[in-house]
């Protein structure tokens, strides 16, 4: 069952490149903590199909295409095998690796709500699927490592981005369903919608914006600590 984004090439194009850059990013994680090669593989895999891997096993998609489609499991594999050899210098390609996975997280989020949707899942369903096959990848893949996953580390706008991408791909297809605008223009939407989520992962990166923590109401954490403290000193006394 196709969405409208796989029926364009360019797209197609552009979601191998972020398959291979999202492997590419799973494999330097492997090759920092010094796993072996089997492990970089397996790691360039689970980060880049991880989150399809999620999305189509809630849907009933079975098997997966993260484990029937050949081109998308050599592509992890070329990632794999190619951040093995070239690690120093793909390290250096900051800028060049943060646009590509902006791009790929605006077309994964797009994608994976959209085929939540086309199997007959409601908009709430699909938002949550569509965030799965958007940042699952990227849990998988700290969590082998074993490091505090991206979406939760990185104070830049990463989550909420990929968030109104699926949102906003709801919205599009209910318009679209309800015969409000042609068919023809589900593919131009999803379009802006892709570039909606890269400009706003890029802008937060480039110029550091970051979503609000909890309110500071005088007390920070010392002020928690300091309670902890005071409730096992309490508890020793008694």
């Amino acid at each position: 069952m196709e969405v409208a984004l796989e029926t364009n090439a360019v797209f197609v194009g552009i979601e191998y490149l972020a398959i291979f850059v999202w492997g590419l990013s799973g494999g330097l994680s492997a090759v920092r903590k010094r796993y072996d090669l089997f492990s970089i593989l397996t790691c360039a895999w689970m980060t880049a199909l991880g989150g399809g891997l999620v999305r189509d096993t809630l849907l009933g998609d079975l098997p997966p295409v993260g484990i029937t489609d050949k081109g998308y499991i050599l592509t992890c594999l070329a990632s794999g095998l190619v951040v093995a050899v070239a690690h120093p210098e793909i390290m250096r390609l900051k800028w060049t690796m943060v646009a590509i996975d902006a791009l790929g997280l605006g077309l994964f989020a797009v994608n994976g709500t959209a085929k939540a949707l086309a199997f007959g899942s409601s908009g709430m369903t699909a938002v949550f699927l569509g965030m799965a096959t958007a940042l699952a990848g990227g849990l998988f893949r700290d969590l082998m490592v074993g490091e505090v996953p991206m979406i939760i580390r990185d104070k830049h706008l990463y989550a909420v981005p990929s968030l109104i991408g699926c949102i906003l791909t709801v919205i599009v297809y209910k318009i679209v369903r309800a015969g409000t605008v042609g068919m023809q223009w589900e593919m131009a939407l999803d379009v802006v919608i892709v570039a909606v989520v890269f400009v706003l992962r890029m802008v937060s990166v480039a110029c550091n914006l970051t979503f609000p923590g909890a309110v500071d109401r005088g007390g920070g954490a010392s002020s928690g600590e300091r309670s902890d403290g005071e409730r096992s000193n309490g508890a020793g006394d008694k």
